[in-house]
């Protein structure tokens, strides 16, 4: 394995009301993350408000994070604020990987993620992504992910100043 790959680190936000109903979802993802070689520094709740996602987000970047996942409030109802907080963070978008998540979704029956407003993007250094926060979008979206996110990491290492 490339000793890039091996130190990649990864944190995960887990936006809901509820939190403590989403711990299942926070094991799966790191266990997912850490079959890929990341390193998951944390698991961490927030509150489906912008404001908060958008702190969790920042922190994480700024903290050095590779990949940052949300797992959560990208639904269309009133308090799914996660794309629009992760949108103030964003540099550039990648369309590609948020279609590609909603596909993967799709195909393994999880409406949901079919219809996730999720972004993916990158904020300087890092990878940013939103998922729907049922089993089988986290599942197979990982799948769809893994290889993306090493692409984008290694794509942005090549211009890391």
């Amino acid at each position: 394995m490339d000793p890039a790959v091996a130190t990649r680190r990864a944190l995960i936000v887990l936006c809901s009301d509820h939190p403590e109903d989403e711990d299942r979802l926070g094991e799966l993802m790191v266990e997912l993350l850490e079959e890929d070689g990341f390193i998951v520094d944390a698991v961490v709740a927030s509150p489906l408000a912008k404001r908060s996602i958008r702190q969790a987000l920042e922190t994480a970047v700024v903290g050095g994070a590779d990949v940052v996942i949300t797992i959560g409030g990208v639904g269309v109802g009133p308090r799914d604020v996660t794309p629009e907080a992760t949108r103030k963070v964003l540099d550039k978008r990648l369309m590609g990987i948020e279609q590609a998540l909603r596909a993967s979704g799709l195909s393994a029956g999880s409406a949901e993620a079919g219809v996730s407003r999720g972004l993916a993007g990158v904020s300087g250094q890092t990878l940013v992504v939103n998922m729907a926060k049922t089993r089988a979008a986290i599942r197979d979206g990982m799948a769809t992910l893994g290889p993306l996110a090493h692409h984008v990491l290694k794509d942005l290492g090549r211009w890391a100043v």
